[in-house]
């Protein structure tokens, strides 16, 4: 008699946490069709020959996020940008440097993709700001493995949890001297900015965890 009172306590007190609002972090795979990464380098920055235009790079991110909509500070996430699979975009190139700026980029002089071929980044905490729509403004602080080196870095992000699907974007400026990456001068003549702004857009499905 006592230990069926005892379980159906038990019971009662289960049902009620959940009915109090109790909810699971979910787990998102990062869709890496859907997934973009696109740094902009100053003009006649590291990843070019000629000066006075913007260079443009992009790339896929892959990764997963786990998420409790109901309290995004305790959020985790881990991305990977596979270094050899970024792309000069060409936009705003001319055709015959597209090719030169892409061997220079994977080289050894600036990102070196045989010695470090993965550029990854981990959260370590989550702030929540405000929001609206549906729609949080965090700011996610963790460390950035570019190069061989691992650097902390905060960015603000902008995600929106519906049912199933995950997205997030942001923009943060990192420098390339930070992660040992000596910007590019061409002849003495080209001024090579230090800094690359990078954009980003992540979008996860639950499908599958």
């Amino acid at each position: 008699m006592i230990k069926r009172y005892v379980t159906s306590a038990a019971v009662l007190v289960l049902v009620g946490v959940t009915a109090s609002g109790l909810s699971v972090a979910t787990s998102y795979r990062v869709v890496p069709e859907k997934s973009v990464l696109r740094i902009e380098v100053g003009k006649g920055g590291a990843f070019g020959f000629v000066a006075g235009h913007t260079h443009e790079v992009e790339g896929r991110i892959q990764g997963r996020v786990t998420a409790d909509a109901s309290d995004l500070s305790r959020a985790e996430i881990q991305l990977t940008i596979r270094a050899a699979d970024l792309r000069v975009s060409g936009k705003g190139e001319p055709p015959d440097d597209v090719p030169k700026v892409q061997e220079r980029m994977l080289g050894p002089d600036v990102l070196d993709v045989a010695r470090y071929p993965e550029i990854t980044f981990r959260s370590r905490s989550v702030a929540v700001g405000g929001g609206r729509n549906a729609a949080a403004d965090l700011r996610v602080t963790g460390e950035l493995a570019l190069h061989g080196r691992t650097k902390s870095i905060t960015a603000p992000v902008r995600v929106q949890i519906d049912g199933g699907s995950l997205t997030a974007s942001g923009t943060l400026t990192v420098k390339q001297s930070d992660f040992g990456i000596k910007p590019v001068s061409v002849g003495g003549v080209v001024n090579v900015k230090d800094a690359l702004t990078i954009h980003f857009t992540v979008t996860a499905d639950s499908a599958g965890f």
